[in-house]
């Protein structure tokens, strides 16, 4: 198989992608926060039979609670998980006890399952600015650990293309905001994209200085392409095998699952893209750009 740097066209469409996210975003129309972070209630019942979600929502609407959320989840589609944004603390027993009343006039054996869980605004602002250090710290890290164990631009390279699979995995938050929440989910699949995509980035770059070595001569492109190649079929195996189980949980899963699934499934695709398509790429560049900075010196 030959394979050609499409840096530049991989780019452009990651940037349109980005620039796209961010126009919904200027227009209103952001990431769709959950109540980890925008702050609100998150209620669940067992109804002891099917449930229509839209009975679930006539009930909020006759309380005039317009900023909710209603997910239909367990085996037999009994329990409804409801998430009301923006609520004042003083208004969650007042809002449960209506909520609680009018569900039981349509669903009569209704009851309470599990905690009834509040978020207030600050802590939204807190797990938000713990999300954003978690990352910022994680690639400050990975960068002095690649910068070590390969080299200076080694490092630059992956960190560029790990924030590239984070802003990607922000940006299908937007485009998608109708179908994906953000939410304390969103964080754990974040940070686990992080260590895959370095991992898939780490096992290219080891590949790459073996076959620099060998090849010294060679424009550092060409070497990119050669290694790239050789570990195609590593690459395969292991992103096939991961999409299957994370496909099979995301179909199949409640929807607590589906908001860690969804954001991994992104993310595995954008951290597969990138270490292929992008990272080794600006390795070269950066390469033929120090070569270049050496000869002239």
């Amino acid at each position: 198989m030959v394979i050609k740097n499409r840096s530049r066209i991989c780019l452009i469409i990651s940037a349109v992608i980005i620039v796209a996210a961010l126009l919904l975003h200027l227009f209103g129309m952001g990431i769709n926060l959950g109540i980890d972070f925008s702050g609100g209630l998150s209620m669940q019942y067992d109804m002891k039979t099917a449930v229509n979600a839209s009975d679930v929502t006539a009930v909020l609407d006759k309380m005039g609670v317009v900023d909710n959320t209603v997910q239909i989840q367990g085996a037999n589609s009994n329990e409804v998980n409801v998430r009301i944004k923006n609520l004042d603390k003083d208004d969650v027993q007042k809002v449960q006890a209506d909520f609680e009343a009018g569900v039981k006039e349509i669903y009569p054996e209704a009851e309470s399952v599990g905690d009834v869980n509040y978020v207030g605004p600050v802590a939204g602002e807190t797990l938000v600015r713990n999300a954003v250090i978690s990352v910022l710290l994680a690639a400050a890290l990975m960068l002095i650990y690649i910068a070590i164990r390969f080299d200076l631009n080694s490092g630059i390279a992956a960190v560029f293309g790990l924030l590239h699979d984070v802003l990607i995995m922000l940006s299908f938050m937007v485009i998608f905001r109708s179908v994906i929440q953000m939410n304390s989910s969103f964080i754990a699949a974040a940070l686990t994209i992080v260590g895959y995509s370095i991992n898939n980035t780490i096992v290219i770059f080891d590949r790459i200085r073996e076959n620099a070595k060998k090849m010294p001569t060679i424009a550092r492109e060409e070497v990119t392409n050669i290694s790239i190649r050789e570990s195609l079929g590593r690459t395969i195996c292991t992103t096939v095998t991961t999409l299957i189980t994370i496909v099979a949980l995301c179909i199949l899963g409640v929807a607590s699952i589906r908001e860690f699934a969804l954001p991994i499934i992104v993310g595995i695709i954008s951290g597969v893209y990138s270490a292929n398509m992008i990272n080794g790429y600006v390795w070269a560049f950066l390469e033929e750009k120090r070569r270049s900075r050496k000869a002239k010196a």
